[in-house]
């Protein structure tokens, strides 16, 4: 009899738990929107970078642009509506723009999801990852650092091979991430490692998955994941190995990039696989989808393409 209820609760499960066995295999991700603050981005008050699209797109989801200035309400119903949420980089202050006020409600409501049994996973990069960081620890503590246009190796740590990003990765990429420079840097801005680690709410809520030290010697965090949450950040660009081409920055364009910035992209989605959230109806889904915008060719921009809205 117990060997019975036993398979009756694997097999049907409550719930929750016959959910965990199921994937979403039509998942929406949200990209966030950001200010034109860029000269070479003023065509819209707002812009998503195209790359960030395909990146998704490649790994087999489809995105929802989530633009600025909406109210919470707008923002929650949007939040019920996707299976997670990418921040991506650019230029923007971390704590009065537009951008970093639409994602703290996004990052709440998203702790707030996984706490009560709802599995809503969050992505940043670059800026995303230094906004994640300034949302956890509830203040700025980003340093200068010189890694602009550079292209590094990750220098990854203890927990990186257990971790749920890196866990399942083929043995020779693995490898080949602390040796060959695979990650392409451009910003201006780090969370210094001595800083992360002197940090309680950081220690708490993050792993350092991987670390990198800029040119004058500054050992930054490039690489981290929620202990607890499906929280995810890089301060690098994976997104670019497969879709920025400009000659005079420096995107990783080998074949161990571009599997690198694939497998990072289907992790993410397939995280998202596990979130149930939807459009109330097929029209709503149909009126959100980036389908509905098209990009601008900005040659004079290192996306090449943007969105703008």
């Amino acid at each position: 009899m117990a060997q019975t209820a036993a398979l009756f609760l694997i097999l049907f499960g409550c719930c929750s738990g016959l959910r965990m066995l199921q994937i979403n295999q039509r998942p929406i991700i949200g990209i966030l929107a950001q200010e034109s603050d860029d000269p070479d981005l003023q065509y819209g008050k707002s812009y998503i970078a195209a790359p960030y699209v395909k990146y998704l797109e490649s790994a087999g989801c489809r995105v929802v642009p989530i633009r600025l200035n909406l109210t919470r309400d707008e923002y929650e119903r949007i939040f019920y509506s996707i299976n997670g949420i990418l921040f991506p980089g650019g230029a923007v202050d971390l704590e009065t723009s537009s951008f970093a006020k639409a994602a703290k409600i996004f990052y709440d409501l998203a702790l707030k999801a996984f706490d009560a049994g709802d599995y809503f996973p969050i992505w940043g990069t670059c800026l995303g990852l230094q906004l994640l960081v300034t949302l956890t620890a509830e203040k700025d503590l980003l340093v200068n650092t010189d890694t602009e246009n550079i292209a590094l190796p990750l220098n990854l740590t203890t927990a990186a091979a257990s971790s749920k990003m890196f866990q399942n990765f083929p043995p020779d990429l693995y490898k080949a991430m602390s040796v060959e420079p695979l990650s392409a840097n451009f910003h201006h801005f780090s969370v210094a490692v001595q800083t992360f680690l002197e940090n309680e709410k950081l220690n708490k809520f993050y792993s350092i998955l991987s670390t990198d030290t800029d040119r004058k010697g500054v050992q930054f965090v490039s690489t981290m994941e929620g202990i607890r949450y499906p929280v995810y950040g890089v301060q690098w660009h994976p997104e670019t190995s497969r879709f920025q081409w400009k000659p005079d920055m420096a995107f990783p364009h080998s074949p161990n990039a571009v599997q690198l910035s694939f497998l990072l992209a289907d992790f993410f989605v397939n995280e998202a696989r596990k979130n149930f959230h939807h459009f109330p109806s097929p029209e709503e889904e149909k009126a959100a989808l980036i389908y509905n915008y098209n990009p601008q060719y900005v040659p004079a921009s290192s996306y090449i393409q943007v969105y703008f809205f």
